[in-house]
């Protein structure tokens, strides 16, 4: 298996399990991960999820190049279908998902790990951590989502300074432009990803899907969309539990004042 989950309460972590290869994403990777990710969704207990690599050495080296080469030699539809839909379908998958994923990078994130990186919700670094776009190396402009997301983290110029040269960064960098919440030490990162999704969990279900679900949807329109997308996941959640009892808290607690 190269994608493990282990639970703890309300919390499931996916570990990516190739550290013979970085943690690479070839083909059965990417489906393994689509196929925890749909597992978890179904499973109501399950609160959220934290994203990891085996090892200290990565979180994920990106594409499996031996993998992507195969299927770039069957010609430009191939290659489509194989990597881009495959790739931009796991990074979607994770940016839309309604359960908070936090990425817990242990690691060097280069090219498709990066990419996830950019598509998760949250994420938190350890200090030895690095980050890179290298697919310009290979010829090609990164297929995961990559051209599209690190500008929107970063801003144009400095994802453009990532993308065109490949160069790495390291994770305090990586926090200064918005890939990563938090940088930690090397032994306290699980932890830090594991408190993180507690003062989350603590909040109402409902609660924390809407709040995902608004700004994910909503961050790149413009704003009277935006508040369009607000105004309808709010309304979504006048009629739960989530509302009836956070406002019975707050008020038995004013009246206790």
């Amino acid at each position: 298996m190269t994608v493990h989950l282990d639970r703890d309460d309300h919390l499931v972590t996916i570990t990516l399990d190739r550290e013979h290869k970085l943690n690479a994403l070839d083909h059965p990777t990417i489906d393994a991960l689509l196929a925890a990710l749909d597992r978890v969704e179904a499973d109501d207990s399950v609160r959220a999820v934290v994203l990891t690599g085996a090892g200290r050495r990565a979180f994920s080296a990106g594409a499996d190049i031996p993998s992507l080469a195969r299927s770039i030699e069957g010609g430009a539809e191939r290659a489509l279908r194989e990597i881009v839909r495959r790739g931009q379908g796991l990074t979607r998958r994770i940016e839309e998902f309604p359960k908070p994923v936090i990425a817990a990078v242990n690691g060097l994130a280069y090219g498709g790990g990066c990419e996830l990186v950019e598509a998760a919700p949250l994420a938190i670094a350890a200090e030895h951590a690095t980050f890179a776009k290298p697919e310009i190396g290979l010829g090609f402009p990164p297929p995961f989502g990559g051209s599209q997301r690190l500008p929107r983290h970063a801003g144009r110029k400095r994802g453009l300074e990532m993308i065109l040269t490949g160069d790495p960064i390291p994770a305090r960098r990586a926090a200064e432009l918005g890939l990563v919440n938090a940088v930690v030490p090397e032994g306290e990162l699980l932890a830090a990803a594991r408190d993180l999704a507690a003062r989350i969990t603590r909040h109402a279900p409902t609660a924390v899907a809407a709040c995902l679900r608004a700004v994910t949807r909503g961050v790149n329109l413009p704003i009277d969309e935006g508040l369009a997308v607000e105004a309808a996941c709010f309304a979504a959640t006048v009629p739960t539990d989530g509302v009836r009892l956070g406002l019975r808290r707050f008020l038995d607690r004013a009246a206790a004042c």
